[in-house]
């Protein structure tokens, strides 16, 4: 037995001239959370209908537990979905609303009642089985997506952006729940969103997409601290982009100029001198000091050209030395003023390079 529920082999699904998927080879293990992210018009939620079957690939071929189901028929996927608009019917109760996959199913009334009752408790929602959808709030009926997806006790959970219409704590308490949920019934689910912070709260692993081509697969960890390109250096989290000339290598250590500054960056493979090299930092990684710090390596004399107060951290925009501009976030305990001097400290080994672009 395969350790993958579901394989995307080299799928490619064209819409005119336009190539939705492009050579898309993706394994989910069975249990696992598999996240696909990218911005709008990558290709997500392509690949995530040609797992359901609404879209048949131009080639390649969909398996699911094993099985070639690129030319089964949605039905019989067994798969529950959880749409982003809920897709709950207003004219049913909840209990009515869960049941409708089992009546279509002809499962005996006994029978489709006790499963209703447990996707019910499953959810904590088996008081408000006598509701109407307009009765819940948006992550009640959200809840109630889920549990007439599961119902029917499907192999595999498909969710495309299913918190995209709820506000922003909702979204994060659903977060939660479906993390909950997806852990406690051990199921395997595909989550759509263009959401960074939602995939990495969520997944075991994130496939990101870009112009119809999966660009780099890995845990949350991975894929934010080790990207492989600036695309997702740029897509996952906040970047500060730096371009120079490698001017020394030496060992664990390569030093580089950068508009007249010497930043000095972890050894990289295959770099050598004269290089042209691009290495980002993450702004909260930027430390910012008093102007009477002394200086050292990867110390530089700077000035704040403006700060925006979030609450639990400031955004400071900066120049380093003549024309280096940069992005830092810091939590605010020492707080700098616009026009203020300061020296801002780049830690060597938050500096990562970017070799896949």
């Amino acid at each position: 037995m395969s350790d993958y529920m579901i394989e995307l082999r080299s799928v490619t699904k064209r819409y005119g001239h336009i190539v939705a998927n492009d050579h898309v080879n993706l394994g989910i293990l069975r249990g696992e959370l598999m996240t696909l992210l990218g911005p709008s018009g990558c290709g997500k939620t392509t690949a995530l209908r040609c797992i359901t079957g609404h879209n048949t690939p131009d080639e390649g071929r969909v398996f699911i537990d094993g099985e070639d189901v690129t030319d089964v028929p949605t039905h019989k996927r067994e798969l529950g979905m959880v749409f982003q608009n809920f897709a709950l019917f207003p004219h049913m109760t909840v209990f009515e609303n869960v049941e409708f996959p089992l009546m279509i199913r002809n499962l005996p009334k006994g029978e489709r009642r006790e499963m209703v009752m447990d996707a019910l408790r499953l959810i904590r929602m088996e008081a408000y089985e006598k509701h109407y959808p307009r009765q819940l709030s948006g992550g009640q009926q959200q809840r109630v997506g889920l549990a007439r997806a599961l119902v029917y006790r499907p192999k595999v959970l498909l969710l495309d952006e299913p918190l995209s219409n709820l506000d922003a704590k909702l979204r994060e308490e659903m977060r939660f729940e479906i993390r909950d949920l997806v852990n406690r019934l051990n199921i395997t689910a595909v989550y759509v969103t263009h959401d960074q912070e939602e995939a990495l709260a969520l997944s075991d692993r994130v496939a990101i997409m870009n112009a119809g081509r999966l660009v780099q697969v890995g845990t949350p960890e991975d894929i934010y601290e080790c990207p492989e390109s600036r695309f997702v250096a740029d897509f996952i989290g906040l970047s500060d982009f730096i371009a120079g000339t490698v001017v020394s290598v030496k060992g664990e250590r390569v030093i580089m100029t950068v508009d007249g500054l010497e930043l000095v960056v972890p050894g990289v493979s295959g770099v050598e001198k004269g290089q042209n090299l691009l290495v980002f930092i993450r702004p909260n990684d930027v430390q910012l000091l008093p102007a009477s710090h002394e200086g050292g390596e990867n110390v530089f004399d700077g000035v704040v050209d403006k700060l925006t107060y979030l609450g639990d951290k400031i955004d400071y925009r900066i120049t380093l030395g003549e024309k280096l501009e940069m992005r830092v976030q810091t939590d605010g305990k020492q707080r700098f003023e616009r026009g203020e001097r300061l020296k801002a400290y780049l830690p060597r080994e938050l500096c990562r390079a970017v070799v896949g672009d």
